[in-house]
């Protein structure tokens, strides 16, 4: 089972680089600037390593070259092109996280800065997916099991939407010691079993690699934690979130196993929304969600197991989702 072998090498990969990495970035003073418009006990973890993404970014790519060696000789390079893309919004963290520790703060890249090279990577992905034929232009309705076919262009467009927003997502998510890598372990055991259940046996490989890196970054990201991901890992993980979900073709079901992560971005939404159209008023305590539940007295254990435990279940409902899709 190639799969059980990219798990347990991703794992061990990163286990042993966090033994290596933690103390380096210690020693590099590469230590995460917290925000001061988050919940005020979030100060006591300035100064805690950052860039932790590199630990499981390194494992996964190890995994997925020992474990999927067999399926590029076969000439099945789609799991390659993933963790490629998946890449390349962890080099763009990684030079935000670079940024910030440069200038001491919790500022990096700006904005439109991280836009246009998310929405680069996001249309240069779209392209070699089309170009290669793992991606049509039918977009497939989960549940309903029927594709709506779609022009090329408007496609791209709502590809190109769909994986920015997914990613700033998944780094939106990552707030909460753990939280980010404890959503996502749910959502690769999805992408598992999807791509196990559909014969895409290259795409195992890398979602089990994912799961076995972010297993192990859990034992030191949990609370309290020793480490960050920082934006390296958090982009890193949205681009293989939506990478993976359109490299199968079934980009809808974004929403439905990472619910989690499309709640925190609508509660940041709502917030700004809100706080400007009533000068001022805020409709959460604080955004994004994470923060608004904090304030209300759950503790960041709690807010790992309940948003880690419902995206599990997401994961089941999703995959009843798309299971009908090929024939079996």
């Amino acid at each position: 089972m190639t799969y059980i072998l990219s798990f347990i090498v991703a794992f061990g990969v990163a286990a042993i680089l966090g033994q290596i990495l933690i103390p380096v970035l210690r020693r590099l003073k590469a230590g995460q600037a917290i925000r001061e418009d988050g919940p005020t006990w979030h100060m006591s973890k300035q100064g805690t390593p950052t860039m932790g993404g590199l630990m499981f970014i390194a494992a996964i790519g190890a995994a997925v070259v020992v474990a999927g060696w067999d399926e590029m000789m076969r000439g099945s390079w789609n799991h390659i092109y993933v963790f490629l893309f998946a890449l390349v919004f962890g080099v763009i963290g990684f030079i935000d996280d670079f940024q910030k520790l440069r200038h001491h703060a919790n500022e990096g890249l700006t904005a439109a800065q991280k836009f246009l090279l998310q929405l680069a990577a996001a249309v240069a992905f779209t392209v070699l997916l089309r170009q290669t034929g793992y991606l049509t232009p039918n977009l497939y309705i989960p549940f309903f099991n029927v594709e709506l076919p779609m022009p090329w262009v408007v496609y791209m467009v709502f590809a190109a939407f769909v994986m920015v927003g997914t990613v700033n997502a998944v780094n939106l998510t990552d707030g909460v010691d753990g939280l980010a890598t404890g959503v996502t372990i749910p959502v690769a055991l999805f992408y598992v079993a999807v791509s196990a259940w559909y014969g895409r046996s290259d795409l195992t490989v890398l979602s089990a690699a994912l799961a076995g890196g972010l297993s192990a970054f859990l034992i030191y990201n949990f609370h309290p934690a020793k480490v960050f991901m920082g934006d390296t890992g958090s982009l890193f993980l949205g681009g293989m979130v939506c990478g993976l979900a359109f490299a199968l073709n079934i980009p809808l079901i974004i929403p439905v196993v990472g619910l989690v992560y499309v709640a925190e971005v609508l509660s940041d939404i709502i917030q700004v929304a809100y706080f400007k159209k009533t000068h001022g008023k805020r409709f959460f305590r604080m955004a994004p969600l994470h923060h608004h539940l904090e304030l209300g007295g759950w503790s960041e254990t709690k807010l790992f197991c309940v948003f880690s435990g419902v995206t599990l279940i997401l994961g089941v409902l999703a995959f009843l989702g798309v299971m009908n899709r090929y024939p079996v």
